[in-house]
This record gives structure tokens, sequence and C-alpha cells, in this order.
């Protein structure tokens, strides 16, 4: 993860009165010209699954920060002073409408000509503490753009995250068109990783015995409909949701006729009430990492990586053949 510095008052005063033009101390290129400008396009992702769609497409022509970093749980995320003018300044913003309520706000006002919502190049839908392949769309179909109560987390399908990916790819080519090319090859390379990782889950995951799996946080629903799976989520799509004493009875009488194995938590979030639960049934605990973040903890370095861990931890709590 790139971190760009940002050059005190007094030093920007002094590069005025040299007649610089540059804003960003890492990237040397202004918010009107970008990469044109001779530097690096100034890209600003609100969370880690833009920021490796922004690093992996972007290559070596653009500068990459963060808004959440590592350890930090996206949902929870308020800006400092810095980080809204990081975003004023910035060159092309990458970011997902639904899943930082701070950030939308900030990018609103940001007045930043290229700002891409994630959340538009690929159908959303809405999603709950249970959802899977015999619910089909309860949220009333699938729509482009996050609505109310919408899920966002759309990254963790791989074919809907080589949707955005491709979208990712257009939108940087037409904010900065010199490198173009390279923004689609890089594109072509990603997707083609991602239907390859969706193939492993497809063929992963076809034989098991069963395919309901528990997770503290609902984040899975695009996954489970993606492979014919029936998430049960503790909580709702935050995290921290606290599941009443009815929703926790509802789990342990499905964990007993569904065969559940194992409950699942994250590494961003508190595992306490997996922990009480899996105890209570004599159930096992994993990890089933929703990929908000890395950390020291992720079981993988990169999303791909991440994504294969959750495969295998998946296959093993199903019982996948």
């Amino acid at each position: 993860m790139n971190v760009r510095r940002l050059i005190p008052t007094t030093a920007l005063a002094g590069a005025t009165a040299l007649g610089l033009v540059s804003l960003s101390a890492c990237s040397g290129a202004s918010s009107a010209g970008g990469a044109q400008a001779g530097g690096k396009l100034d890209v600003v992702a609100s969370f880690y699954p833009m920021q490796y769609l922004a690093e992996e497409i972007g290559g070596d022509h653009v500068e990459v920060t963060t808004l959440t970093k590592p350890g930090v749980e996206p949902h929870d995320l308020e800006l400092k002073p810095r980080q809204a003018s990081e975003l004023r300044r910035a060159d092309y913003v990458l970011y997902l409408k639904g899943v930082q309520p701070a950030v939308d706000e900030a990018i609103a006002q940001s007045g930043v000509e290229h700002t891409v919502d994630a959340a538009t190049l690929t159908g959303m839908e809405d999603h709950g503490t249970e959802v899977g392949h015999d619910h089909g769309d309860e949220g009333g179909g699938e729509e482009h753009g996050a609505g109310a109560g919408a899920d966002p987390h759309v990254w963790l399908d791989p074919v809907k995250y080589a949707e955005v990916a491709e979208g990712v790819g257009d939108s940087l080519a037409k904010a900065d068109p010199a490198h173009a090319a390279d923004y689609r090859k890089n594109t072509e390379t990603l997707v083609g990783k991602l239907r390859a990782l969706d193939a492993k889950f497809t063929d992963g995951l076809r034989n098991s015995t069963t395919r309901t799996f528990i997770t503290t946080h609902s984040a899975f629903g695009y996954l489970a409909e993606r492979y014919g799976l029936d998430q049960h989520g503790i909580a709702g799509l935050g995290p921290e949701s606290e599941p009443s004493p009815a929703r926790i009875k509802e789990l342990q009488s499905v964990a007993k006729q569904e065969k559940v194995s194992t409950v699942f938590f994250e590494t961003l979030a508190s595992d306490r009430t997996a922990k009480t639960l899996a105890k209570d049934t004599g159930l096992r605990t994993d990890v089933l990492d929703p990929l908000e973040g890395i950390t020291d903890r992720s079981k993988g370095d990169d999303y791909l990586s991440v994504m294969e861990s959750n495969l295998a931890a998946l296959q093993k709590a199903l019982g996948a053949k």
C-alpha cells in the first residue's frame, strides 16, 4: 500500500513561489492534469476491495491511497480532516456506496471530477441474515446502484467483482487516456484471474454434505447465491449488530437440522457471539474473511489468496468432496 505524504503549509507556499503546480509529494500530478501532466494518477480508494482494484488495474501509472488503514473496521470509519483534504485533491476516487456513510458524504462534497461508485458497475441486491439458493430475489430483484437496504458486499462474488473491475478499467482509461491501453490490458489480466477463482469455487463446492453455513457478519449473500449455498448470519449486514435471543435459538435449530459443523467469525470484528453460539451447540469455529481489510492476521496477503483460504474453510465446514 502506498502512503502519500502531505506537504506542510510553509513548504507549499515556497513551492507556489517557485511556480510549481504539484500538490502531491508522491505523485507529482496536479488535480487537473493527473498522469497526463507527467506524474502518476493520484487515486484515493475508500477501503481494501477498491484499493486492490485500483492497484491491479492502475499498475505503474497510479499512486493509490486508501482511506481505511489496515485493521480498521470499514463500516465504522470516521474521516480525519487530513483524509478529507487528501480526498479533495485526488485525480480519481473509487468507492462503494453503502459501506461507509462518512466516506459517501465526504466524496459527495469533494468536487473531484473522476469519482466512481463501484455499486453502479454491477447489479445490487437486498440481503439480510438469511440468504441463499432457496431464497431467490427476496429483496425485489437485481438493480444497478446501492439502494436502501442493498447489500454492498459484491466483491465476495468473483463474477460480480470482475464486472466491477471492467467498469473501473473503463473509467481509468477515460480519466487518463494516455495510458488507456495499459489499463485495459491490466483489467483483462485481473478479470482472467477472477474467472479462474470463480471456477475454483464452482468446482470446490459442487459436492458437499451440507449447503448451509453460519457466520457472524451477513456479508456472504452474493457468494452464497453464486455457489448454491445458504448463509445464516448471526448479525445483519453490519458486523457489530447484536442478535436477539430468538435469533440465537433459531440458529441453534438450523445448525441441528442442516448438519452445520462450523460457526464462522472474521478478523476485524468481535468473535464473542460466534464462539458463544459454537460452545452452546457443540460446533467448531473458523474464519471466513469478508475481505474488508488485510492485516497480519489475514489468511493471505491479497484478495486472491484470502478468497482461496475462504474456499478451503468452506470446503472443510460443508464437507465438500
